[in-house]
């Protein structure tokens, strides 16, 4: 297998060449098992690790290797490699972690596309669906809306649903399918690209892993049996992995995700509500809250209709959680730097009491 039809380009070649990495192999990250990452190369898979200079300078976990990642490596057994370097990413997509506030996690790096797949039984949820657009937005990723199981509703009903989603989210790439049938799945192959990066994105059982084997063409994900209590698959992917398509095209499935937690998406909810943006612009105070202020544009564009009120609520919310998540990144800098003038104040008082 050739670099190029993992996704390397003359830009990541020429940082290599600019950079001095011409004398170590280069490869992609497919699979990260806590401080283990399985890198494909032209070469092979090597198990690859961190050399100890690059693990002990990360300042944080966007410094360490992810999933998506081209990475210098050095090979010093038959499967074996140490990572020397992390090329520049074109495109990060991450979330809040779950139960660590202020904090982030890495879910995918170097994507094109954002799959983003909803059933249309119990895990259809347009704010979700929201959530999942604001960080593609914020990601610099192009987002697409896959719609599954529509073997389980009518022609009435998938028509009623993509209505709903077209009133609330403008100009996006829908596409109806069913893992089931394989209806719809011609037009999705049809848009995959050989050399670009496919992110599956979505909730648990939503069949993602189901979807990615049909794609393929064989069993390359374990997939679940459909619960008959909840009407839905079983989560089974347990990590993210790279894997690329007989079309050429590359595709990275992901645990799916309970919680979408907003960090500082201020661009991503710019674009996901563009309308309510611009709109604010009009509002007779520029700091606006858009919540009880008399003069709002915004306010007034939800109480005629022009505004859908859900979209209207979802948009506060999540600007509330990217405030929060960026106060609490404000207040955790502060202890750490106070934290580290504690430090030198100690290691002063120590020197001065030797002398």
């Amino acid at each position: 297998m050739k670099l190029e039809d993992l996704g390397y380009n003359a830009v990541l070649e020429n940082y290599r060449q600019e950079s001095h990495l011409d004398t170590f192999n280069i490869g992609r990250v497919i699979s990260e098992h806590k401080d283990r990452y399985t890198v494909k190369t032209n070469a092979g898979e090597f198990n690859a690790e961190l050399i100890g200079n690059l693990r002990y300078t990360a300042e944080s976990r966007n410094d360490l290797p992810a999933v998506g990642d081209w990475v210098a490596i050095s090979e010093y057994d038959e499967d074996k490699a140490l990572i020397h370097a992390i090329l520049p990413r074109h495109s990060l997509i991450e979330r809040q972690a779950v139960g660590k506030s202020g904090r982030k996690q890495i879910i995918a790096t170097n994507i094109d596309y954002g799959l983003i797949v909803q059933a249309v039984n119990r895990d259809f949820n347009i704010n979700r669906l929201e959530r999942y657009l604001t960080i593609c937005n914020a990601s610099n990723v192009e987002p697409i809306i896959i719609l599954n199981k529509i073997d389980l509703i009518n022609e009435v009903e998938l028509k009623s649903l993509l209505s709903q989603i077209k009133e609330r989210i403008k100009d996006k790439l829908i596409i109806a399918i069913s893992n089931e049938t394989l209806v719809g799945l011609d037009k999705l192959t049809a848009f995959i690209k050989k050399g670009k990066t496919y992110c599956l994105l979505g909730s648990s059982g939503v069949g993602k892993s189901t979807l990615l084997n049909n794609l393929k063409g064989k069993e390359v994900m374990q997939t679940g049996a459909i619960s008959q209590s909840i009407d839905r698959g079983k989560h089974v992917t347990s990590h993210r992995e790279l894997i690329v398509l007989d079309s050429g095209g590359i595709l990275i499935d992901n645990p799916g995700m309970r919680e979408v937690g907003i960090t500082d998406s201020t661009v991503g909810l710019e674009i996901t509500f563009e309308a309510i943006v611009q709109l604010s612009k009009d509002c007779k105070f520029k700091d606006c809250s858009h919540t009880t202020e008399v003069g709002c544009a915004v306010l007034s564009a939800v109480d005629n209709g022009a505004i859908d009120q859900s979209s209207y609520e979802n948009y506060l919310k999540m600007g509330r959680e990217k405030e929060h998540f960026e106060s609490t990144i404000a207040e955790r800098r502060k202890k750490d730097k106070n934290f580290g003038k504690m430090i030198k104040q100690i290691k002063k008082d120590r020197n001065t009491k030797e002398y």
